[in-house]
């Protein structure tokens, strides 16, 4: 059986300087998700152009622009069944007074602009997310001793 759904996952420069990238990581491991790609990285503003395409021109877009150009960001890749789909419901609803604690942003977030996490919202998203932030050479495959506990 394949598990090779993969999903982007960034926390964002608020949960990097906040410290809770071991937490967050945690979360996803802790699920069963295999880690397959991380590393820490000062986005430019020519990649979260290509990142938030469909975002450029609105009002909110330098400020969030300029948010994320603010500090590292930890880019992670993430595989497993569903991974996509699960991992926004680990993440929670973007807007954090929206969760109720047990997601990351209901238990980490209070405003919509310091959100903590973000999320691939879809499989396309995913693939399309995961080949601006990582280089093909930089994912890496591995088989979990895990995965036979995990799935059936």
């Amino acid at each position: 059986m394949s598990h090779s759904e993969r999903t982007f996952i960034a926390v964002k420069p608020d949960g990097v300087q906040r410290g809770l990238t071991s937490k967050i990581l945690a979360r996803f491991e802790d699920r069963g998700y295999k880690l397959v790609g991380i590393k820490l990285i000062q986005a430019d503003e020519q990649l979260l152009s290509q990142h938030y395409a469909e975002h450029v021109g609105k009002p909110f877009f330098p400020k969030m622009v300029s948010f994320m150009m603010s500090g590292p960001i930890l880019a992670t890749v993430w595989e497993g069944k569903d991974v996509v789909k699960q991992g926004r419901v680990i993440l929670g609803a973007t807007n954090p007074l929206s969760n109720a604690p047990g997601t990351i942003r209901g238990d980490f977030g209070i405003d919509l602009g310091r959100n903590v996490c973000h999320g691939s919202d879809s499989v396309e998203s995913a693939n399309r997310e995961i080949s601006l932030w990582f280089k093909k050479e930089e994912l890496v495959q591995w088989e979990s001793n895990q995965a036979k506990w995990i799935y059936e």
